[in-house]
């Protein structure tokens, strides 16, 4: 199941926003403000031991040494977080944030950074849900807009052992370099809306709904983050009509 609309939004300041100057959301509504984290050094520190996959610590987990190696290097400057991948890698650079939720709406200010390619294939960035043992959903971003993945519990890749991802859903919108765009991500049950600037797709997928223990972001190229907010998510009596008007929108 997948559709796009558009969808009004506005931008986060430093504060806290008035009720009625909130982003709009389409599948739930907001609860409790669980994180709030506008990325002034220092970060909150990990705790706890990590288990499996992406489980067992809270805070933030990455590599804020030299650039190199396969990690690549994170910065954090004037309220940005930029990831920057390793040339020599080729590899995203990847931060995890330890978080235990089930439903959420996640909600950044992201850019790609125009920088020299260095040899590196793509401009990207995503944030991903993880449980104990891999991806659930990623939301990634590219030069051609939004792309929202499943993964799937049941098919694992032999070679990786990670899951094998869905199909994909899109928001085809152009995304400069250089320009701050806002994205939210909603997390309900088993299904999922993504949202860039104002334009939404949506998906639905059984592995969804286990419980999750991070938020991942990742930056391929360089790609830098800010304004990162994490509320509980709550039924929205409106959906089951916003969802009907996406699948008619979505038909040929």
């Amino acid at each position: 199941m997948k559709a796009t609309l558009t969808l009004l939004f506005c931008a986060w300041t430093c504060g806290a926003l008035a009720a009625d100057e909130l982003p709009k959301t389409l599948m739930t509504t907001r609860g409790k403000l669980l994180v709030s984290e506008d990325f002034a050094p220092p970060l909150a520190p990990v705790t706890g031991k990590p288990v499996g996959f992406a489980s067992g610590f809270t805070g933030w987990r990455y590599n804020a040494g030299p650039a190199g190696g396969k990690s690549g290097q994170w910065k954090t400057t004037d309220g940005c977080f930029t990831g920057i991948e390793s040339p020599a890698a080729n590899h995203p650079a990847t931060a995890s944030f330890g978080f235990q939720f089930t439903d959420a709406i996640i909600q950044c200010e992201v850019r790609l950074n125009d920088v020299p390619d260095e040899g590196r294939k793509y401009r990207s960035l995503f944030a991903k849900a993880t449980d104990v043992k891999d991806y659930v959903i990623a939301l990634s971003i590219g030069p051609g807009g939004l792309f929202l993945t499943p993964y799937d519990a049941d098919r694992i890749n032999p070679a990786t052992k990670q899951r094998e991802k869905g199909t994909t859903s899109r928001v085809l919108t152009p995304v400069k370099l250089n320009e701050w765009h806002t994205v939210v991500l909603e997390i309900k049950g088993n299904e999922v809306v993504g949202t860039l600037d104002g334009k939404s797709t949506t998906l639905s997928n059984p592995l969804i709904r286990v419980a999750k223990h991070s938020i991942m972001l990742g930056a391929g190229t360089e790609a830098s983050f800010r304004h990162l907010r994490v509320w509980e998510a709550l039924p929205n009596p409106d959906w089951a009509a916003a969802k009907a008007a996406l699948q008619a929108a979505s038909k040929p």
